[in-house]
């Protein structure tokens, strides 16, 4: 009998809608706001994303860059106080030019709906910037869409580390063999694989600062009816539950294979 497809799990920032520009934007606000001489551009952010976590950015950034605010005794409460005006401004910006969602999320959340998938979020970040990014989308109860939502605060560890992917499997009540996961980072990707799932992969500019390790499918986008993917893309013009399980099912297959090889 084969293994039935019973979740999507979906990563936030850069998976769900390309949210990163917000990002910057508002950090470096709140660096203005604090009298710090801080400007993250573009490509300066596109390297920082490599260290998951806002908090630990900033730390990151200020141990490169900074060593004078690195080694201060204070630096943790002032990394707190950064973040907390942070969230604020983005959550500011969001409400006043909401981010629209990547193509094919929508559709592919209705279909999960009528077909009795589960759908989940495994993030790094906090639940306030959730809010923010998919009231204007899904509506105030958007949280009613999903059987488990685990975001950064909820876990020990931030990706790369399985932690988030692994709350989020055992709120679902489904082993790993029994979901696929959605991602646009390399830090995302290794954090589902350590918790054993499948990964399909729609990278962004802000996520290719780093080659992205290997995954069951990796395209630029879902695709949707109106925006459908390139001719000769895996899945296109868009991917869709059906597919979803299909790639799922040539998966199982592929590891069964794989364990029958190795006690060969």
């Amino acid at each position: 009998m084969s293994t039935p497809l019973r979740a999507l799990i979906f990563d936030v920032d850069g998976t769900l809608a390309d949210t990163e520009e917000c990002h910057r934007l508002a950090f470096n606000a709140a660096f203005a706001a604090a009298g710090l001489d801080w400007d993250w551009d573009r490509e300066t952010y596109r390297d920082l994303l490599r260290v998951a976590g806002g908090r630990r950015r900033m730390r990151a950034h200020a141990q490169r860059a900074a060593p004078d605010i690195a080694r201060r005794g204070d630096l943790d409460a002032l990394l707190a106080s950064l973040h907390r005006d942070k969230t604020r401004r983005y959550d500011a910006l969001l409400r006043e030019r909401p981010l629209a969602l990547r193509p094919g999320i929508a559709r592919l959340f209705d279909e999960a709906d009528a077909d009795g998938v589960s759908l989940a979020i495994a993030t790094t970040t906090t639940p306030s910037n959730l809010d923010a990014l998919l009231e204007p989308s899904l509506g105030a109860h958007w949280h009613h869409r999903f059987a488990a939502i685990v975001c950064g605060t909820d876990v020990a560890d931030l990706k790369p580390a399985p932690d988030a992917y692994v709350e989020a499997l055992c709120q679902l009540h489904v082993g790993a063999d029994e979901a696929l996961a959605f991602e646009d980072s390399a830090n995302g990707i290794r954090s589902a694989h350590g918790a054993g799932l499948a990964v399909i992969a729609t990278p962004t500019w802000y996520s290719l600062a780093e080659a992205l390790p290997p995954t069951l499918v990796t395209v630029a986008h879902l695709g949707d009816p109106h925006r459908p993917l390139p001719a000769g893309t895996p899945g296109a013009p868009f991917v869709d539950l059906a597919r979803l399980r299909a790639w799922h099912a040539e998966d199982i297959a592929a590891m069964a294979t794989r364990r029958i090889s190795a006690c060969c």
